[in-house]
């Protein structure tokens, strides 16, 4: 414990953002550098409790109290060193993950709970500011080869643990670059993509191969996998869509070249939404509007050419994604913005019913809601107007009371509650429904379950000999910590596999939740 009496000296203190007026100019990260000294107060707050209940908060099981305490005695380059003992990406996480260690925090029983995910981003900037995150290169190599298909965070995790175990590590990834939705779905302002592609460097430089443009299984050249023999209205899938030119490797070739195969591809088919009018050209799905949005910002595309600007835009979704398009919606200038949600809106503080160390089930406000626009709770849409021409000019929907019926909501209409929103342009951020099956899922032969997602053992090994999967291609829409945990720990199921031991660690097993 740093400071024996930190937690009572120090309040909880984050980083400022930036003034509205001057980060909606721009697409750069919202928030202002936030000091040493800011830092190390905020480690002494840490209570080094006798049961961290961080670390079960945690699905990495971060050795928070650790690097807290490291900070607060100015001895970055451990604190440095015990961040990254279990946790590949903590630059991502520390930008991006909505901090369940913090929600488990001891000290948030009946004060504000310590600021982990801004040490955290505090120890690992540093730590790349003065050169201490160098590639990691193994001493021998096993003569073994690993294919991961899927360059996200469980891709990613999965790929680095492997190649430094020895093994030789090719990441297809279908999209022009890899990253996933780090990259096509997580806005520049959230996580610029400066902070990924410094650590693909890093692991280029330790021996992994990222071949993009390369569709593992999918049929159809310049199609989305997923897409081609879709009947209408079946759900596709969006997330990083293939490039034009993508190539396309057969599931059967790929499982031959390689020693195992790592399918770590998310959970890209989207929640759509069959109402009257979906077919009107201003509906889209929030992914088709993202991905260019990020496109442009990397220089890729000169213009969006689904654009907010000037538009009376409704978002359907309350979640993240929603966030997402609701900050690059004010960024491009749009004349007004709803975020519509289904369920209730939460309370501000905790309910008696939702007591510590549960996930706080309570009303929380990004910067893009900071940034504008107006959200609508207990709503759903029930129809999208035509403007006379095919594009759609308003929504129509009604106020919705929950109920549950075998444990599951149940959401009614209210009676009287009608209502209609000016619209030109609509997205759709509704969540996901599991993962895309024609491609590697499919001509691979591997087992989907009701969930529509990839079933997996306890070896996070599918039905086919040789074939694993990680993060939300067999867990589900999830956090990106979770996708980190789980690329872990399919790395180590592989090492095991390809050589009967291991070393490699693994913070979790397949189905494990989290105590929220």
């Amino acid at each position: 414990m740093g400071k024996t009496t930190g937690f009572m000296e120090f309040g909880r203190q984050l980083p400022r953002r930036r003034p509205v007026s001057v980060r909606l100019r721009d697409w750069k990260e919202v928030y202002e550098p936030f000091g040493e000294e800011a830092t190390k107060e905020q480690g002494a707050r840490c209570m080094d409790c006798g049961i961290p209940f961080c670390h079960d908060g945690c699905p990495l099981g971060n050795l928070i109290p650790e690097w807290n305490d490291l900070v607060f005695r100015d001895d970055w380059p451990d604190a440095m060193e015990r961040l990254h003992a279990t946790n590949n990406f903590p630059e991502f996480t520390g930008r991006l993950c909505p901090a369940p260690c913090e929600a488990a925090c001891v000290l948030g029983i009946n004060e504000d709970p310590v600021t982990i995910e801004r040490i955290e981003y505090e120890i690992v900037e540093r730590a790349w500011d003065e050169g201490w995150v160098t590639p990691q290169t193994p001493s021998v190599r096993t003569g073994k080869s690993v294919a991961v298909v899927g360059s996200g965070p469980a891709g990613l995790a999965a790929a680095q643990q492997l190649v430094r175990a020895g093994h030789a590590v090719t990441v297809f990834e279908r999209a022009e670059k890899p990253g996933g939705l780090l990259r096509y779905g997580i806005p520049e302002f959230k996580m610029e993509k400066a902070v990924l592609d410094r650590r693909l460097a890093q692991m280029e430089a330790e021996g992994v191969t990222f071949v993009c443009s390369t569709s593992v299984g999918g049929g159809v050249a310049g199609a989305s996998p997923g897409d081609e023999g879709a009947e209408p209205g079946e759900e596709r899938g969006v997330g990083t869509a293939c490039a034009p030119d993508v190539q396309v490797r057969p599931a059967a070739e790929v499982q031959a070249e390689f020693d195992a195969v790592v399918l770590a591809g998310g959970a890209t088919l989207p929640r759509d939404l069959p109402v009257p009018g979906r077919e009107l050209s201003g509906v889209h799905l929030a992914l088709e509007y993202l991905k260019p949005s990020n496109l442009v910002q990397e220089g890729e595309l000169r213009s969006p050419p689904i654009s907010a600007k000037g538009k009376h835009v409704v978002i359907i979704g309350g979640g993240d994604t929603g966030a997402d398009c609701l900050g690059t919606a004010h960024r491009q200038g749009a004349a007004s913005v709803h975020q519509l949600e289904i369920m209730a809106e939460p309370p501000s503080d905790r309910m008696a019913e939702n007591p510590w160390p549960l996930w706080p089930l309570i009303l929380r406000t990004s910067s893009a809601h900071e940034e504008g626009g107006q959200r609508l709770f207990s709503v759903t849409t029930t129809e999208f107007v035509d403007d006379g021409s095919g594009a759609v000019r308003a929504l129509r929907g009604h106020t919705v009371e929950m109920r549950t019926e075998d444990g599951r909501p149940v959401f009614e209409v209210v009676a009287g509650t009608e209502f209609e929103l000016e619209c030109e342009l609509v997205l759709l951020a509704m969540g996901f429904v599991g993962t895309e099956r024609r491609n590697a899922v499919d001509e691979l032969g591997v087992e989907v379950g009701p969930r529509g997602t990839v079933v997996a053992d306890q070896t996070w090994a599918t039905n086919v000999d040789g074939v694993f999967v990680c993060g939300d291609q067999t867990r589900g829409q999830s956090l990106i910590v979770w996708a980190i945990a789980e690329g872990r720990s399919c790395a180590s199921a592989v090492d095991r596999w390809l050589m009967g031991t291991t070393a490699l660690p693994a913070p979790l097993v397949p189905g494990q939740l989290a105590m929220r």
